[in-house]
């Protein structure tokens, strides 16, 4: 098989020949220089560029996006600017902000399907020409209503306002869904029409190392709801949805594939997130799980030796074998504190083996 066919045979739940690897999310750009023999110039000049070529030099199958650090130097997607700004919010800047967003009536009125279609494919098509003979797989954080502000208001802020302020959250948690529902559509054409793959990452980190960020309860009451209204035009178009798990996501797992969501991706097994029994949990319309993972970039890559990477691999495809369908990927970013040598070891490692 070549990596088009491997990862959609995956994403149709099918056996490929190996399991696909999904890249995309090196944040170390000395070791995209490594792999590459790129100067730091030359990377700076088209880090997006470099990026695409590290993923062809390691091997991957498909891209979910090419990570690059907000500024030179660094390898972070923020920096003391964007703190800044969130430091400088007070209630009151939230509350007006949230007042002047449009109605969802309006949000609807004012879509230009025609433009923004043609825009993201445009955009689609240019991307997976970069990608080659790897499937651009572009993750949509965005096709989802947003529950948490805090990566623009805050932690404070964010974590208040559903509970101070529950009109002025829930029109935020309103006009997301109907940005998200927009999103969704443009997608839901693309997969139509054999531009867009079939699987699309998203999510929101709702918690952290020791559970939810915000109650469960009040989330099945007010957030999931709107989840299943923005995502519905993917799944109508057979999207497989993944969701983006994070931290100790165990109280939620239910409601994610309640909302209709076909898989899962991350997972930080020091949170109880345990492969063991993921693989054996449905989606809501009995299928087994599309799985995004589970190389760890919080213990294994970073920590582990190069045997441990290969074992952690080997782990993983006898536990979805006959459960699940596997797409290797990492947890989240690879920072610099990656061994390269364990980087080359979890792909040398996943493109030998055999199911």
């Amino acid at each position: 098989m070549n990596h088009m066919q491997r990862l959609n045979a995956a994403f149709d739940l099918q056996q490929p020949d190996r399991p696909p690897i999904l890249g995309g999310w090196l944040a170390a750009p000395e070791h995209i220089q490594a792999l590459t023999g790129c100067s730091d110039d030359d990377y700076w000049s088209d880090p997006f560029y470099w990026g695409m070529e590290a993923e062809r030099a390691l091997g991957s199958d498909g891209v979910i996006g090419i990570f690059v650090p907000v500024t030179r130097g660094a390898y972070r997607c923020v920096d003391d600017d964007i703190l800044e700004r969130r430091a400088g919010y007070n209630m009151e800047r939230v509350l007006a902000e949230i007042a002047a967003l449009p109605e969802p009536d309006e949000m609807r009125a004012d879509f230009d399907e025609t433009s923004r279609y043609a825009a993201l494919k445009q955009n689609l098509l240019a991307k997976q020409t970069q990608a080659s003979e790897m499937l651009w797989c572009p993750a949509d954080w965005e096709i989802i209503p947003a529950a948490l502000w805090y990566t623009k208001y805050g932690y404070e802020n964010a974590l208040l306002l559903p509970r101070l302020y529950p009109e002025a959250h829930r029109k935020l948690l309103h006009t997301s869904a109907e940005r998200g529902r927009q999103n969704a559509c443009l997608r839901a054409r693309a997969m139509r029409e054999g531009i867009h793959p079939k699987a699309l990452l998203t999510g929101e980190d709702l918690c952290s190392q020791r559970g939810p960020m915000i109650s469960p309860e009040f989330l099945r009451r007010e957030y999931w709801p709107l989840v299943e209204y923005a995502i519905e035009p993917v799944i109508a178009a057979g999207g497989r949805l993944v969701w983006h798990c994070d931290g100790d996501v165990r109280p939620i797992i239910p409601d994610i594939l309640h909302a209709g969501f076909a898989g899962l991706q991350g997972f930080q097994r020091e949170c109880g997130v345990e492969l063991d029994w993921i693989v054996n949990l449905r989606s809501c319309k009995g299928d087994p799980l599309l799985i995004f993972g589970p190389m760890s970039v919080t213990t294994v890559l970073p920590h582990g030796t190069p045997d441990d990477v290969r074992a952690e691999v080997s782990r993983a495809m006898a536990l979805c074998r006959d459960r699940a369908s596997l797409v290797y990927f990492t947890s989240n970013t690879i920072n610099p504190d990656v061994p390269l040598e364990n980087l080359r070891a979890y792909f040398d490692a996943v493109i030998t083996s055999q199911w």
